[in-house]
């Protein structure tokens, strides 16, 4: 297995302004210097996290989604990220992994963060979703979902990497800095966490404190307190050999998750 090659985009975010915010992030991604598998962007890349849907909230052909394809064109490569989508009267956080050829695949987000109300203004989601890329399994969700290791269990080795892109707040970073290796070590997989960096519309401040953290709980990249654009690569034959050597998945619970 080939191994895959990561672009993470830990950006500043223009409050709740589409237009400013995808010229933005089409000029840093003009840095890229290198062949990507895969361009990841935070959650609400286009907005920031607000509340107010009933504004900002498009529709599954709306120009982000456009400029999605249209960057995934031009790099040659996945673009995933989240934003807001009216859909039937409601509105959803809606992850979109969207392909060069224009077919895309969606993640609703699961567990909504009450202390923001954001489950007043958006639908949860309820199902995963699994998507393959270069022969790499992966499993995006976003942000509050990190906290909920049930509904993120790999059961069965079913998934390689675990992706999380999100707007978590600085002045809970020690739970992010924590969570994101529990998760790498307990499913045995890569997890890549990627949030945005600066001060929000509501005066929150990020940190970033974006990383990638393998099978065995090493750092293979971390950023703190500054916006970054960083091109990486993860190694299947690495967790192969962990998986191999340390078979502590096959001793798992069984559980059934009533969604």
């Amino acid at each position: 297995m080939d191994n895959l090659k990561i672009t993470t985009y830990q950006g500043y975010l223009f409050w709740e302004n589409i237009d400013k915010n995808l010229q933005n992030i089409s000029l840093r991604l003009s840095g890229i210097r290198t062949n990507t598998d895969l361009i990841v962007l935070p959650e609400m890349f286009n907005t920031g996290f607000t509340m107010n849907a009933e504004k900002l909230a498009e529709l599954m052909n709306g120009k982000t989604m456009q400029w999605m394809h249209t960057t995934a064109q031009k790099f040659a490569c996945v673009v995933t990220g989240s934003l807001i989508i009216s859909e039937n009267g409601k509105y959803y956080n809606r992850l979109i992994w969207m392909r060069p050829d224009g077919t895309f695949e969606s993640y609703d987000k699961r567990h909504l963060f009450a202390l923001s109300n954001e489950h007043e203004t958006y639908t949860a989601g309820t199902k995963k979703l699994l998507v393959e890329l270069k022969g790499w399994i992966i499993c995006p969700v976003i942000c509050y979902d990190l906290r909920f290791p049930v509904w993120l269990r790999n059961v069965n080795e079913v998934y390689d990497l675990l992706l999380v892109v999100a707007n978590w707040p600085e002045r809970r970073s020690l739970h992010w800095r924590t969570l994101i290796p529990a998760r790498a070590v307990e499913n045995q997989s890569y997890v890549i966490g990627l949030n945005r960096f600066g001060y929000d519309g509501n005066e929150v401040f990020h940190s970033g404190d974006s990383m990638c953290i393998d099978p065995n709980g090493k750092v293979i990249y971390y950023k703190p307190n500054e916006e970054d654009l960083y091109t990486f690569s993860i190694n299947y034959e690495e967790l192969e050999k962990t998986r191999r050597a340390l078979p502590f998945l096959k001793d798992a619970d069984e559980f059934t998750l009533d969604e």
